[in-house]
């Protein structure tokens, strides 16, 4: 990871294969605080190739290019000792999922908005200094598709988690949104002091849940606060009871 100077503007190199999208970036780049463009590249490999020289603390990324797109770029640089951070910019809203596991800063899309872009890039400005251990690595947020747009959501947000085949549905409030991952993919990456899975199709946040009820026969339901109540499956009642003491 870079080590981020709290005052020093974010080294900043755009790649895309549209001349007139670098152009408009650097354009809006100009009028921002905060960051600093060192270069342009126009393709995957000469984007690593100046990541190497130039050492950017940030890329604005074009998603969809032809030889090495940018979801390759993120995971060439994710394995670099010095990984700067990912802004994803792209035409297209169905990559979600994908800079979402690459841990992108955000993922803005075309035609980029000043105002857009300089809450991304806000983002990554706050992100900068926060010092991440691979065992303490948990999600604590989601991308989701939403109508025409996709909606960060924090993991603390999140009430329940239903799987629905290879998708699983995030409820937050009373709103729920579709994410392509599926529910024993996205248990092994939530963080257990927070959430608990109750059923084969079924995570909870832990404070979401109001008590235990016993149904008779080893049957017990899960009660939440929203007033529903969910069955326990067997297989995971005994950590739901460790849970609450018992």
């Amino acid at each position: 990871m870079n080590d981020f100077s709290e005052d020093a503007p974010l080294r900043t190199l755009i790649v895309d294969d549209e001349p007139l999208a670098i152009e408009r970036m650097q354009v809006i780049c100009a009028e921002l605080d905060g960051i600093s463009v060192v270069g342009t590249a126009s393709d995957g490999a000469s984007a690593l190739r100046l990541a190497e020289k130039l050492k950017p603390d940030l890329l604005l990324l074009d998603m969809t290019m032809p030889g090495m797109d940018g979801l390759a770029v993120a995971r060439e640089l994710g394995q670099s000792d010095r990984n700067p951070a990912v802004i994803f910019v792209t035409a297209h809203d169905d990559f979600a999922v994908e800079a979402f596991d690459l841990e992108a800063v955000d993922y803005v899309l075309k035609p980029v908005g000043s105002e857009r872009l300089e809450r991304a890039i806000a983002r990554a400005v706050v992100s900068r200094g926060k010092k991440r251990e691979v065992a303490s690595a948990w999600l604590d947020e989601f991308w989701v598709p939403h109508r025409s747009e996709l909606l960060r959501i924090e993991a603390r947000q999140v009430d329940q988690i239903d799987a629905e085949r290879d998708y699983v549905r995030l409820h937050v409030g009373e709103n729920s949104y579709l994410l392509l991952q599926t529910i024993a993919g996205l248990e092994e990456r939530l963080d257990p002091s927070r959430f608990i899975r109750i059923h084969r199709s079924t995570i909870l946040r832990k404070d979401f849940i109001r008590g235990l009820r016993h149904e008779g026969l080893g049957v017990w339901c899960a009660e939440l606060e929203n007033g529903e109540a969910l069955r326990i499956g067997r297989t995971y009642l005994r950590k739901v009871k460790t849970m609450a003491g018992r």
